[in-house]
């Protein structure tokens, strides 16, 4: 989205591409005016792996930095910017702040990895882990997985610039840790954000590891406090106005999806299927995803959201939710019956 003023670049997590930001993307412009920047990794997205590279070591996280700084200059915007980074983007951040310090000028980090919580342990059980298969579709995970570690080793020799301001947003919510590790996460992040007075911590309570899709309006009003921070005074009262109207329009709409939320269980449903019905599957699997973490009990709940990854062609999410259904309902016999078909195709 062009624009006028510093420009903000987004990095998205592992796995995830560039459309991942789109649900904030248009509310952040309309207030900001300011030039906003997303891109697909290679080997996500539409982003096509170098083909010159040949071993699995090539496409390493400084390739990756270097590919995006290439790119970036191409469009002109090499030079003061702010980053968001989500997740994995988080050291693609540490890693382009520690080489441009001059030039980022603010950071919003939005759960955003820290190398400390990757100890050797934590690296070791990744190791155990199996790769993701090395095809055409996979291969932006497939080289993310092999070079994790050595990412790990890059990123524990890197500073991140003490002069660069950041707001840290994190998440409260233990996405399934172990209880020593999710420990040893909160510290790191405070440690992290105590470590310079121009870096604040910012608890978004009630949302997930996707902060910026469970409570948009935080992570939409924090990045235009952020943006604000490289404006002049005059600036500054201009943008105050825009952002105040877009505060009461978000947190309508915030109220507006906590009374569509507060439905029972069989309401979350049909409203799912209504959207299928509708053509609208990207909307409906949000709906049917919410229904399994408000009723983590529910059978019924696990067996519909995964036909409708079925129908999205998502076979191994699919997978996991028939089995955590019928886990919770051993009499649940379609869901055998559609498990055993998807295992024998």
């Amino acid at each position: 989205m062009k624009g006028e003023g510093t420009p903000i670049l987004f990095d998205a997590g592992a796995g995830n591409d560039g459309s991942v930001w789109d649900n904030i993307l248009e509310k952040i412009h309309e207030v900001t005016g300011t030039t906003l920047i997303t891109y697909d990794r290679s080997g996500f997205g539409t982003s096509e792996v170098n083909p010159n590279l040949k071993n699995d070591s090539d496409f390493g996280i400084l390739n990756g930095i270097k590919e995006l700084e290439i790119g970036l200059a191409k469009l002109g915007y090499n030079n003061e910017i702010i980053l968001v980074p989500h997740s994995y983007g988080g050291f693609y951040t540490t890693l382009y702040a520690s080489r441009h310090p001059d030039k980022v000028k603010y950071v919003v980090r939005v759960d955003a990895n820290l190398v400390g919580f990757y100890t050797d342990d934590a690296l070791k059980m990744m190791d155990a882990q199996e790769a993701p298969p090395k095809t055409p579709e996979t291969l932006g995970n497939y080289y993310l997985f092999k070079n994790y570690p050595e990412t790990v080793k890059e990123l524990r020799e890197i500073d991140f610039p003490s002069n660069v301001p950041l707001i840290d947003v994190i998440s409260p919510i233990n996405r399934g840790f172990p209880d020593e590790y999710w420990a040893l996460n909160k510290k790191v992040h405070k440690d992290f954000v105590d470590a310079e007075p121009n870096r604040v911590e910012l608890i978004a309570e009630g949302s997930g590891h996707y902060i910026f899709k469970d409570n948009p309006g935080l992570i939409i009003n924090t990045i235009i406090k952020a943006y604000s921070e490289t404006l002049n005074e005059k600036e500054q009262n201009a943008l105050l106005e825009k952002a105040l109207g877009n505060a009461i329009e978000l947190s309508i709409e915030a109220k507006k999806t906590e009374i569509e939320n507060k439905h029972s269980e069989n309401d979350l449903n049909d409203w799912g299927y209504t959207l299928i019905r509708n053509q609208e599957l990207e909307k409906a699997l949000q709906v049917f995803k919410l229904n399994t973490m408000l009723f983590p009990d529910s059978f019924n709940a696990f067996d519909s959201y995964g036909e409708a990854l079925l129908k999205a062609n998502r076979k191994a999410e699919a997978i996991e939710m028939y089995e955590k259904s019928i886990e919770l309902n051993s009499e649940n016999e379609n869901g055998k019956k559609v498990l055993l078909q998807m295992k024998e195709e």
